[in-house]
């Protein structure tokens, strides 16, 4: 399958990696290519430069957004979820029509520092706005709820940890599911949440996540959801 990823940071590269190495054909959208691979400093989470991962990733090509539209035939969300319908935006709706967009990205503010708060929560989601801003594309919130190498190797964390899923199209959630299973997670671990204001649920829940994840001094953690028989 042809799949862009949005975002070049470390979530993009990580889904974009493993996602490769499963045989997609992946590419890694940007808004200005030779902008992104001439920088030479970590980002502002330490990430090293894109070109020394690039180096290192040669079968995951770096291209603008329109081209990287042109190209997908599913999309992955890993953008900054404060800005994310930017990126979007420039992908453009004629292009992201009657696609699956599988939305991994969190509308964090990080302004106080940590745990960061939401830039959207309790009536509104990130997951809902996409759905808003691009009506004729198949929105699928997943992945959200974990940290980026837990999303493509659940065998990080032992036991039967959970993973949510939401949306409004059942062959969408389909879909994502699919590329759910080709990472690991199998469909007994998977929860569906329901229609696309189930992303409500999940983006809340980082506010714990990331608290705990201080706490704990790791972000390779997860919850398991039991239910009584």
């Amino acid at each position: 399958m042809n799949i862009t990823v949005i975002g070049t940071g470390m979530v993009g590269r990580t889904l974009a990696a493993r996602l490769a190495g499963l045989g997609h054909q992946v590419v890694i959208a940007t808004r200005n290519v030779s902008a992104t691979m001439s920088r030479t400093e970590p980002d502002a989470m330490g990430t090293p430069p894109y070109a020394q991962w690039a180096a290192e990733h040669p079968e995951v090509r770096l291209l603008p957004h329109a081209e990287a539209g042109d190209f997908a035939e599913l999309f992955i969300n890993a953008s900054n979820g404060a800005n994310s319908l930017r990126p979007l935006d420039l992908i453009g709706r004629e292009r992201m029509a009657g696609k699956v967009l599988i939305d991994a990205a969190l509308p964090l503010d990080l302004s106080e520092g940590m745990p960061p708060t939401l830039t959207v929560a309790n009536t509104d989601s990130l997951g809902e706005q996409i759905q808003r801003a691009f009506p004729e594309t198949k929105v699928v919130k997943t992945l959200n709820t974990v940290f980026c190498e837990v999303m493509v190797n659940p065998e990080r964390i032992p036991g039967n940890h959970t993973l949510f899923i939401a949306g409004d199209d059942a062959e969408a959630k389909q879909t994502a599911r699919e590329i759910l299973h080709s990472f690991g997670w199998p469909e007994a671990r998977i929860i569906d949440l329901g229609g696309i204001t189930g992303a409500r649920g999940s983006e809340m829940y980082m506010r714990l996540y990331f608290q705990l994840a201080q706490l704990l001094g790791t972000f390779d953690l997860n919850i398991e959801v039991h239910r009584a028989n």
